[in-house]
């Protein structure tokens, strides 16, 4: 019966952050220190498993990811309470994939050998960047050396380390991104995530530039950053799957976020966590209360923390085709019919005419250009 149904991953969101970032638009709140608090939580989102196990029925469980907010200020106790909890709900894969999201400051960094004991086995580790001046702008609460002394840590506590970096920084070059992505490498992560950075609305940075006291790089200089990402990175051995992840052999990629890309089910917990659930004859999206405390008491009144909306079959067509060009297999033209693209359609051959398009009867997929210029190419094909 589990075979006979879409597997799923468990996206599990913690919202609480030591420290807010002047670029996060994320569903994040400043930690206090209020225990009683994320005690209901985690009463809350273990709940909210059950319950929703009851919508999904036997799955065949291929990941959990535990992101934020900063996961790592979890109680690690409770890390291993969610993660058992959704280890007996669902079946797991021999190779279930247990990921969170960490920091470099010291604090979190002292925790990396229980969360591992609680089954963490993949850490995502926000680097964001080697150098001090870099981490200051970006208001990080660590220093290049915290960074390097927890990858040191990381690595021998976990079989598997990803690090994030963030480059198009404000006057960063191209000489500079290069020593410092060489020197990130040097220290053995097995998967990178370079994120360019975005300025996004309502945040500390959409107003810094907005008052003219951030300037991000210009177009062609982000896009010449961009490549050096891709060229230093083949170099070492890594392959671009997905536009801002990269992999040292297809083991190290992260199965949980290709659970997204791929069109998978998951459920998602936690204050604003989202979900795409596939049920009989429709596709459901899910999503949480963004409020810790409105989670809590719905979860406590109504036993889910979740509002629940059916997807129609365009709207779940054009998020395959948003999700699945991100990614180096692309989407199949089967499962964006509702688009009425195929091989043949005018637009999607004067793209790949245009080099933004392989030329692929089965599956449409971006170029390296078109990953240059994804939003536009998807924008162009979902209209």
């Amino acid at each position: 019966m589990t075979d006979a149904l879409p597997p799923l991953g468990v996206y599990v969101h913690w919202p609480y952050c030591s420290h807010i970032c002047p670029y996060c638009d994320f569903n994040v709140v400043r930690d206090r220190g209020r225990t009683d608090e994320q005690a209901a939580l985690a009463d809350a989102i273990v709940a909210d498993l059950k319950a929703q196990r009851e919508l999904t029925g036997p799955r065949r469980l291929l990941s959990i990811f535990f992101g934020g907010g900063t996961p790592s200020l979890m109680d690690p106790a409770q890390v291993a309470r969610v993660i058992e909890t959704a280890k007996a709900l669902w079946t797991p894969a021999d190779d279930l994939e247990i990921s969170l999201e960490a920091n470099p400051t010291d604090a979190e960094t002292d925790r990396f050998e229980a969360l591992a004991a609680a089954g963490v086995a993949r850490l995502s580790l926000g680097v964001q960047a080697l150098d001090d001046t870099a981490l200051k702008l970006l208001g990080r609460n660590h220093d290049a050396g915290s960074a390097r002394r927890a990858l040191a840590v990381a690595a021998k506590a976990f079989p598997r380390l990803s690090a994030d970096l963030i480059y198009a920084r404000p006057g960063q070059t191209v000489e500079a991104w290069t020593a410092e992505l060489s020197a990130l490498l040097s220290m053995g992560p097995e998967h990178v995530s370079p994120y360019q950075l975005t300025i996004e609305a309502g945040t500390a940075f959409d107003r810094a530039v907005g008052r003219g006291k951030l300037v991000p790089p210009d177009e062609d200089l982000a896009a010449t950053l961009f490549e050096t990402t891709q060229a230093v990175l083949e170099a070492a051995g890594f392959d671009a799957y997905e536009v801002s992840n990269h992999a040292r052999g297809e083991a190290a990629r992260s199965r949980h976020n290709l659970v997204y890309w791929r069109g998978h089910d998951y459920v998602g917990v936690g204050p604003g966590a989202h979900g795409r659930l596939t049920l009989p004859g429709e596709k459901l999206a899910t999503t949480a209360r963004r409020g810790i405390t409105d989670y809590v008491r719905a979860v406590g009144e109504t036993g889910v923390g979740f509002e629940r909306e059916v997807l129609t079959p365009l709207d779940a067509a054009e998020e395959r085709l948003l999700l699945g060009l991100r990614i180096d297999d692309g989407v199949t033209f089967a499962e964006i019919a509702p688009l009425g693209l195929s091989p043949d359609t005018p637009k999607v051959k004067s793209l790949v005419e245009a080099d933004l398009l392989v030329d692929d009867r089965v599956r449409l997929r971006a170029t390296r250009s078109g990953r240059l210029v994804l939003d536009r190419l998807t924008g162009t094909l979902a209209t």
